[in-house]
């Protein structure tokens, strides 16, 4: 049976409510995931304008598991092309990030170059050595570049495909999406730093998580105690019309309260002994945009988060590592221009996310949980997907179905072709 075929077998029906473990830890899943989601005519993120500010400037990165690297060229243009020397496959760029004033990027294996657009310009001894050796006459240099993506950008973010068929980055983000990417950069953005957090669980779990709409309160016990989030707070879950697989969550300042006793019945976990806060500043929300939202987690399948809670700024890429280990490189960014006040404020304010945060560090711990306890199941489980039914219908209250969840698995038995 070949790996197509089996993965259809693993989850034959078409229902949303029982997810089958197995996707989460057969490497026929990885394998074919990596063929037709990552390598697919899916767009992937690969980072923000101002990581490459500068003619030259490059960045290594991964699609899937795939090494690329993005770069920008001398006429400000930029470009992405797998890692791969097309002499024997080595990495042609290992550094983390950097910058080639000559525009030109050179394997150490053989010194075979290549320049900022992945096109092959320099291949040593190709006429060989004293009449001897060296490469046949008719060698083209111009068909051993590297393999290149197609790379499109919405305000600051940077995305590449594989396919060359695949529909425009616009048309595949939807106009609901396109509209808060533009809310939350439609102004000239600022680095502030990078942290990188590795889980031992499989990337779905990651994705799932960033897309339930309810384990906050629940999960992350830092909300209801400090009154960040609250059950009356108004709020929506809003997912794209055309695949269902992206997501935004918003949560507004307004309602009514609620407190954190609305979650500490029916045995749920509460805080033990933390109702006060040294310094409450950490939690101060001061509104960026003047519509009163305070929190937006935006899910763009297959591998980007971009946030803003309380006044955090950042995205979140998701890198599959393999079948049972993620990455997740969040890069954090203000406004350029922005007050001292302001970016101490932000800078303050980051201390609730990332891996260590306040609020998100749990998370991690929750993929790992789930990954750790899938170890030896049956062949027919599968999680219960159940609440709110079948639908992946638009939300005006999170945290009474797991719609966005089933919109996710919709959008990936799409992609996947299953």
């Amino acid at each position: 049976m070949n790996a197509p075929h089996a993965v259809s077998a693993i989850w034959p029906r078409a229902e949303l409510t029982e997810v089958p473990y197995a996707l989460y830890t057969d490497p026929a899943v990885y394998a074919l995931e990596q063929e037709r989601l990552f390598r697919g005519p899916t767009w992937n993120y690969l980072g923000l304008k101002p990581e490459l500010p500068n003619p030259g400037d490059f960045k290594t990165n991964v699609v899937g598991d795939t090494p690329v690297v993005l770069c920008r060229d001398t006429d400000g243009s930029l470009h992405a092309w797998v890692n791969r020397c097309a002499h024997r496959g080595a990495l042609v760029c290992r550094e983390l990030r950097g910058n080639s004033a000559s525009g030109t990027h050179t394997c150490v294996y053989h010194q075979w170059a290549y320049d900022n657009q992945g096109a092959l310009i320099g291949v040593p001894f190709r006429k060989g050595l004293g009449g001897k050796g060296g490469y046949p006459a008719d060698f083209d240099m111009a068909s051993h570049g590297l393999q290149k993506l197609r790379v499109e950008c919405v305000e600051s973010m940077v995305f590449a495909t594989f396919d060359e068929q695949a529909e425009p980055l616009q048309d595949y983000l939807g106009p609901v999406m396109l509209a808060n990417i533009r809310r939350v950069l439609g102004r000239p953005i600022e680095l502030l730093g990078t942290t990188r957090q590795q889980m031992r669980g499989n990337w779905k779990l990651y994705a799932e998580n960033t897309r339930d709409s309810y384990h906050g309160a629940l999960l992350h016990l830092f909300y209801p105690t400090f009154g960040i989030y609250r059950p009356a707070q108004d709020s929506a879950a809003v997912m794209d019309e055309g695949h269902r697989f992206h997501n935004l969550f918003q949560i507004m300042t307004s309602g009514s309260g609620g407190d954190v006793s609305e979650y500490q019945n029916k045995g749920m976990r509460a805080m033990p002994a933390a109702d006060a806060l040294a310094d409450r500043r950490v939690i101060e929300f001061k509104d960026d945009y003047g519509d009163g939202v305070s929190l937006t987690i935006q899910s763009l399948f297959p591998n980007v988060v971009l946030q803003q809670i309380q006044n955090t700024l950042a995205t979140r890429q998701i890198v599959t590592r393999g079948i049972s280990d993620t990455e997740v490189v969040w890069t954090f960014f203000g406004y350029l221009g922005e007050s001292a006040e302001v970016r101490a404020h932000r800078l303050r304010n980051i201390n609730l996310v990332g891996p260590a945060g306040f609020i998100s560090m749990e998370d991690g711990e929750a993929v790992e949980i789930v990954q750790h306890g899938l170890v030896g199941v049956e062949a027919n489980a599968g999680s219960v997907l159940a609440m709110g039914g079948d639908s992946d219908s638009d939300l005006d209250r999170l945290g009474m179905d797991e719609n966005s969840i089933r919109g996710f698995w919709r959008g990936y038995r799409q992609f996947m072709q299953l």
